[in-house]
């Protein structure tokens, strides 16, 4: 009987455990034309932000209670940090998610926008700046990483008494790979560098 019930469960609408309570962004890979070329087009964030400021990045954002997809908080994002209409995106795919850790996920999307309607309609309060990079030069280029070791530290109030050796319990530290693409003087690294990679390994 217990089988049976078992059989008859929808199947998990989540990726993977903890996503249904994990802060969700999604992101928009800006694909552009410029003097007929195509571009990838990044955001500077706005020097008076009070998060990340000066930091590289795609647009996009935490995905709002309102937000019916992840795709709709992407476009919602885009709009109000470069003042693209969504109606005219045109949404070519979406990459597998990325796992920062089990608390935290991002959705990218790859898009085509009219570069035209960027140039003057970004909003100064979040946007410092838009640059873009050509396709073809981070084809040919070959990104370096550098590891950060993260280390576990428990709480104060951890049950150690709970576990296997208690205090002197063997923490893993985990290396996270960082990767930089430099294109003349901006240096895209971090979160924005790994989902871009992800995507050129794709075209490549």
């Amino acid at each position: 009987m217990f089988l049976d019930k078992l059989k008859q469960l929808k199947e998990n609408e989540f990726h993977f455990i903890g996503e249904e309570t994990a802060f969700r962004s999604a992101v928009l890979i800006p694909i552009v034309q410029v003097d007929g070329e195509w571009h990838i087009l990044f955001e500077i964030r706005s020097f008076t932000m009070r998060r990340q400021p000066g930091d590289i990045s795609f647009p996009g954002g935490r995905i709002d209670i309102t937000d019916p997809t992840p795709l709709a908080a992407a476009l919602r994002e885009t709009h109000e940090e470069l003042g693209v209409d969504p109606k005219t995106v045109t949404v070519i795919r979406q990459l597998s998610p990325y796992i920062a850790s089990p608390a935290f996920v991002v959705y990218p999307f790859v898009a085509i926008i009219e570069y035209s309607e960027i140039i003057h309609s970004y909003n100064t309060e979040e946007v410092e700046e838009v640059f873009t990079v050509p396709i073809k030069w981070l084809l040919n280029y070959e990104p370096y990483m550098h590891v950060v070791s993260v280390q576990a530290t428990p709480a104060s109030n951890f049950p150690f008494d709970k576990i296997m050796n208690g205090t002197q319990y063997q923490w893993r530290s985990i290396g996270m790979e960082e990767w930089f693409f430099d294109y003349k003087q901006y240096t895209i690294w971090g979160l924005t560098a790994r989902i871009l990679k992800h995507f050129i390994d794709i075209i490549k």
